[in-house]
């Protein structure tokens, strides 16, 4: 397994421990450390890609985990903020929604074709937002949590920021569905 790979699958790892710590209210920087761990794993999705590009060692393993293991962090993130209330599920929904459609239809190109479609660019400003968005959010609450008061309705800040990803969300999956629309046949 070559190292970009290697990365993808420490992102996966990291997402229980990510969990752990945003959930376990063991000190009031619980927050900072579920912070920590997300920016880590989200550093090693911008590290895999280069490293694979790079070296030539994009393979379809990467291309079919890299996304995958991209949508499970963000996904046990914002379904967590949901529950926490920092951000409401409208926005989460219409991401969770794009998520499913698009890893649907990598699934009907490859079956179909032995097609892996990649992560498109504007796929990857979209996990790029959304995470860097996922880290402001972690951040305001997790610095909230120790006892500091902002002039500022953090959710509001939160809802704004959502809502933003959700956007991108949207507009990305429109361009995977048209983009593949062709391999759709509802006939079959």
């Amino acid at each position: 397994m070559n190292l970009p790979n290697k990365l993808t699958l420490a992102r996966v790892i990291m997402i229980p421990i990510f969990l752990i710590f945003l959930y376990w209210d063991f000190a009031s920087w619980h927050i900072l450390a579920a912070l920590a761990v997300f920016a880590i794993a989200s550093y090693t999705d911008m590290l895999d890609g280069k490293i694979a590009r790079k070296h030539n060692l994009i393979t379809d393993f990467g291309k079919f985990l890299d996304p995958l293991a991209d949508k499970v962090l963000v996904v046990a993130a914002i379904v967590a903020f949901i529950e926490f209330k920092w951000v409401g599920a409208i926005p989460v929904i219409i991401i969770l929604f794009r998520e499913f459609m698009v890893t649907s239809l990598r699934l009907v190109a490859n079956n179909k074709e032995g097609k892996v479609i990649a992560a498109a660019w504007l796929g990857k400003v979209k996990t790029a937002f959304t995470m860097v968005a996922i880290v402001i959010i972690l951040l305001l609450e997790g610095i909230a949590k120790c006892g500091v008061e902002f002039s500022f309705e953090l959710r509001i800040v939160n809802e704004i920021l959502i809502w933003i990803a959700a956007l991108l969300t949207a507009v990305s999956g429109g361009q995977y569905l048209s983009s593949y629309w062709g391999i759709i046949d509802a006939d079959k």
